[in-house]
Formats: structure tokens, C-alpha cells, sequence
């Protein structure tokens, strides 16, 4: 059954509101609505993707059109509290393997969509052996040049429709697999689309994720500038500079808090 907080209101970011407020919510409220075979997207906004939101209209329309929104990053996390709202951080990384479990435990077959064939191989043995129930009924790696609308995502759509997958884990990046995710949502019957970045590669091992204390104080983008710093040096740059309009366009949700609290 899905979580409810009715008493921790939303937060909205760029119109985007964030819905999911923990972990145990996200994968409650994924596996019931694959259980009622609906259609429907995740999605985990950081502040690349708020940056992305900004300059980049078919991606901010994607996140529109997601029925689950969760916190991925500390500074949106902070950000939550300011407006009242108690948000934990849930990343894709962290989505994958809680889904697996109870798709497995609910007769919810899964498909892998993204990163490389060995890295596939890889992460399906891993989570097969961790749950001896999940069925991943398919697995497919497009081209590096992958794009959502394409022949190539003509045939991801056709392939990933033919698996009967209840729930399929998109792990292309933004924005792609959010645009890839949108596209499903019109295509698809039944099939839920988790946008999880680089999670298979985390459990496949061909990737280390941040080490725990990283992560529970919010320096996994420091730990991965560290191990990439000219690759992901101007993208956490970029991400830094967010914060400040982040927060002045959010004043007046906090301003509306404080009031209802003085009340």
C-alpha cells in the first residue's frame, strides 16, 4: 500500500513537485502501481537535472508528466525542510535493489534498459542471485548515441512491450532516459519507467558509488569530483551556482511556511 503525508506538505521545485518523501514510500508507491498495471515514470531530481529543468523545455515537460518525483541530493533535501516539508534523500541507486526485492516477492517481471551488454550481464546475474524471485525478463543496451526518438528507441519500446516487464530500469542519464521515460509513458501499456542513472553500474560493479559517510553527509558529489574531476568538475560547478536562485525562487514557498507556523 502506498505511503500517505498528509501532514508534510510537497516541495516544488520549477513548478516540479516532489511527492515522494522517503525510501519506503518510493518503492510502496512503485510496486502498487504496477501491481493495478499502470503506466507511469519516476524520476529523482538533483541539481543537475534543476539546471536541466531551466534550459531545457521536452526535459522539464518529462518531469511533468512523472507520477513519482523523489529527492536525490542533500541540497534539495535542505531545501525541503526550509518549506516544512520531510524529505529523505532516495536516489535511483538506491531504488533499484528495495524495487527488485518486492517485484520479485510480487510476481512483477523487470527489464534493463542501458549502460553496456557486460555491465548488464553483470548486474542481472548479481540481482538475480540476491532475489530468487525477480524475473528480468529482458535486458538491452542501446548505441552510445542513443536518442529517445529514434529507430533505436522504436525498437528499445517494441522490445521492452514484448518482455510484459511490469516495471523497466532506464540507466541512459539525463536527459535521456527522463525523455525516453515521457515517450514510454504514450507507448506502453502496464510498464512502469524508473529513471536511475548509473545504479547498474553501481551493482555490476564496473562503477564505485561514494562510500556510506559520503553519502549520509551529503559529499558523494565531492568523492565522485575526486575520482573525475575533468569530467564532472563543470558540471558540479554549474550545479553549485543553482543554489542561490534555487532558493530565491523557492522564498516564497519558505516565506509561506513561516507564516503557517507563526500561526
Amino acid at each position: 500500500m502506498k505511503t500517505h503525508h498528509t501532514l508534510s506538505p510537497d516541495l516544488t521545485v520549477d513548478g516540479i513537485a516532489i511527492n515522494v518523501h522517503s525510501l519506503p514510500e518510493a518503492v510502496s508507491s512503485i510496486v502498487d502501481a504496477a501491481q493495478h498495471g499502470d503506466n507511469f515514470s519516476v524520476c529523482t531530481l538533483n541539481l543537475d537535472h534543476v539546471d536541466k529543468l531551466q534550459h531545457h523545455p521536452e526535459f522539464l515537460n518529462a518531469y511533468r508528466r512523472a507520477r513519482f518525483v523523489t529527492a536525490d541530493g542533500f541540497p534539495i533535501v535542505a531545501l525541503s525542510r526550509l518549506v516544512g516539508s520531510h524529505i529523505d534523500r532516495t536516489t535511483g541507486a538506491d531504488l533499484v535493489e528495495p524495487v527488485c526485492r518486492e517485484a520479485g516477492n510480487n510476481g512483477l517481471p523487470v527489464f534493463l534498459l542501458g549502460s553496456n551488454e557486460s555491465t548488464l550481464t553483470m548486474a542481472s546475474q548479481r540481482l538475480r542471485r540476491r532475489y530468487k524471485s525477480l524475473d528480468i525478463v529482458g535486458c538491452l543496451a542501446p548505441g552510445q548515441h542513443f536518442e529517445p526518438y529514434s529507430g533505436e528507441a522504436d525498437i528499445a519500446i517494441d522490445r521492452i512491450r514484448r518482455s510484459g516487464a511490469k516495471i523497466c530500469f532506464v540507466a541512459l542519464g539525463a536527459p535521456r532516459q527522463e525523455l525516453f521515460a515521457a515517450r514510454c509513458l504514450d507507448e506502453l501499456t502496464g510498464t512502469g519507467m524508473l529513471c536511475i542513472g548509473a545504479a547498474l553500474d553501481f551493482i555490476a560493479g564496473t562503477q564505485t558509488r561514494a562510500p556510506g559517510f559520503s553519502q549520509r553527509y551529503g559529499l558523494e558529489w565531492a568523492w565522485r569530483m575526486m575520482k573525475s574531476p575533468r569530467r564532472l568538475g563543470p558540471r558540479y560547478a554549474r550545479c553549485i551556482g543553482t543554489v542561490p536562485q534555487l532558493v530565491a525562487r523557492s522564498m516564497p514557498q519558505i516565506l509561506d511556511a513561516r507564516m503557517r507556523k507563526a500561526a
